[in-house]
């Protein structure tokens, strides 16, 4: 079949295969909107048919609807919640331009935002505009928040003191960046230093405090620092142990390989979350599955559907992860039957997990199907199926077949767009150099170049595949240069036997 496919698609331009794609992403979301015209769902469906924000708010407005402040700024909170940076940046945009005040928080919000979609020179950039009265803890917090997430630890630390200076260091929120910052980084031992420190200035620590103190102490394999840690919020700050700290606890345990207390923790999760809680019950089925019991994955997979009216992408998605990593095939492809049959938008995240639980069992067959049935439905992007497929191909030796799913990438790809990863270029050449096959070699050479992936490490493979075959290239020492590849000792060598005077 995925002969048929790469055939079918060969036939098609990247032009028309676009259009098919983003055509049938564009007709669900027109039909999800059929029956509510509210604005996020409109703002939503832009994603598929590549529309104005700007547009969208204006043909909305302009049919004599009333819009609220509060309601563009929900549309912002959400479309941030599912990493919809760009429009939720535009919608700011469109504020702006029409002159809404915006609120301390919303200048936070924004160069966040702009963080994300422009980068961090753009945001600095952003904060140095703003007048002294709007620098002011909510904006130099979020710039600290950018910056420990992009991991910019002295940036970060400068910046800190001067908030400290500023007295704008006088919660919770600025320290837990910072925590955050060194788990980013694997220096967990740094974040209790940072709670005492807390505790010396008298800043109460919240939940997200304690979250992440006890995931400190996890990933030092120190259980009895997690458990201490939990024994402090019963006794010292009880308001702040909600059903996290329950979670917190049950993943500690997990990790540890402690089961029985780990379900322990999951009973009082349970308890303590709520009816109405879909992030809970997230974290009850996947570390039900992380503890192998598939009995309650399911019992609590059925009470949240029988909570809920509608089940979202990201519920199904975290049954899929679960059912995989349990290894219930059967289980995974009726759950993903029923979500094609009543997903709410379709995408290829979805299709991506099960395509990856299918041929880690060797389900080639119904790894294409999905797969197929995504092309029809989705807008893509396919890379990460088609590599998916192509690494397959290379764990059962089907160089044929794992060429043609790249040559399917490499036609479809725009400029710069996706290149496959290090790991699937060194085993394509490695082949090639044990095969001696150097036609093959140069035909994934070629590959390569339009993927803009040259360099000088792929040089050496394709050069010791000449060795191997006890063949030469005159041209090779030019194409290099042409290239734009650095010379390196190894390659001087290895072009003096494929390059012989």
């Amino acid at each position: 079949m995925i002969r048929n496919l790469t055939r079918q698609i060969s036939k098609e331009t990247p032009v028309n295969v676009r259009r098919l794609c983003t055509t049938a992403a564009a007709a669900v979301k027109e039909e999800q909107c059929e029956g509510d015209r509210r604005l996020y769902l409109r703002l939503w469906a832009l994603e598929a048919t590549n529309g104005s924000v700007s547009e969208t708010i204006n043909e909305y407005i302009g049919k004599g609807r009333v819009l609220k402040k509060y309601e563009l700024n929900k549309c912002i909170k959400e479309l941030r919640k599912h990493r919809r940076y760009q429009h939720a940046l535009e919608i700011m945009d469109w504020m702006e331009r029409r002159g809404i005040k915006l609120s301390f928080g919303d200048y936070g919000v924004r160069l966040d935002l702009i963080a994300k979609v422009q980068g961090i020179t753009a945001a600095e950039n952003y904060f140095g505009s703003l007048s002294p009265s709007m620098q002011i803890q909510s904006t130099y917090g979020a710039l600290l928040h950018c910056y420990c997430v992009e991991k910019m630890t002295d940036k970060a630390l400068s910046l800190f003191e001067k908030m400290d200076q500023l007295n704008f260091a006088s919660n919770s929120w600025q320290f837990n960046n910072l925590m955050s910052l060194y788990m980013r980084l694997g220096q967990p031992e740094k974040v209790p230093p940072l709670v005492q420190e807390m505790k010396s200035r008298k800043v109460p620590l919240c939940t997200f405090s304690y979250s992440i103190l006890m995931n400190s102490y996890s990933c030092l394999d120190d259980i009895e620092g997690v458990e201490r840690v939990f024994e402090e919020i019963k006794q010292e700050n009880v308001e702040e142990c909600d059903w996290t700290i329950y979670s917190n606890l049950a993943v500690a345990y997990v990790k540890a390989g402690l089961h029985d207390k780990a379900e322990l923790a999951l009973k009082k999760l349970e308890e303590e979350m709520g009816p109405r809680n879909r992030e809970a019950y997230h974290y009850l089925i996947s570390l039900h599955a992380g503890i192998s019991n598939l009995v309650e994955v399911y019992r609590i997979w059925n009470s949240l559907k029988s909570g809920f009216l509608e089940i979202t992408n990201s519920s199904y998605l975290v049954m899929f992860q679960s059912l995989s990593k349990l290894n219930d095939m059967d289980g995974l492809k009726k759950c993903y039957e029923e979500w094609e049959l009543s997903c709410p938008s379709y995408t290829m995240r979805l299709p991506n997990n099960v395509i990856s639980a299918y041929l880690r069992n060797d389900m080639l067959h119904d790894a294409e199907e999905v797969f197929l049935r995504g092309l029809k439905r989705s807008q893509g992007p396919f890379f990460l199926a088609w590599e998916m497929f192509i690494a397959f191909f290379l764990r059962h030796h089907r160089i044929d077949l794992a060429m043609e799913c790249l040559e399917a990438v490499v036609f479809l790809v725009k400029e710069n767009e996706w290149q496959p990863k290090c790991e699937t270029i060194n085993k394509f050449l490695e082949y090639f150099v044990e095969e001696r096959d150097v036609g093959g070699a140069e035909e994934f050479y070629k590959y390569l170049k339009k993927l803009n992936c040259l360099s000088s490490d792929i040089y050496s493979l394709l050069l010791r595949t000449y060795i191997a075959a006890n063949r030469t290239a005159d041209d090779m020492l030019v194409r290099i240069k042409e290239d734009g590849i650095e010379m390196s000792c190894e390659l001087e060598g290895l072009l003096k036997r494929v390059c012989p005077e």
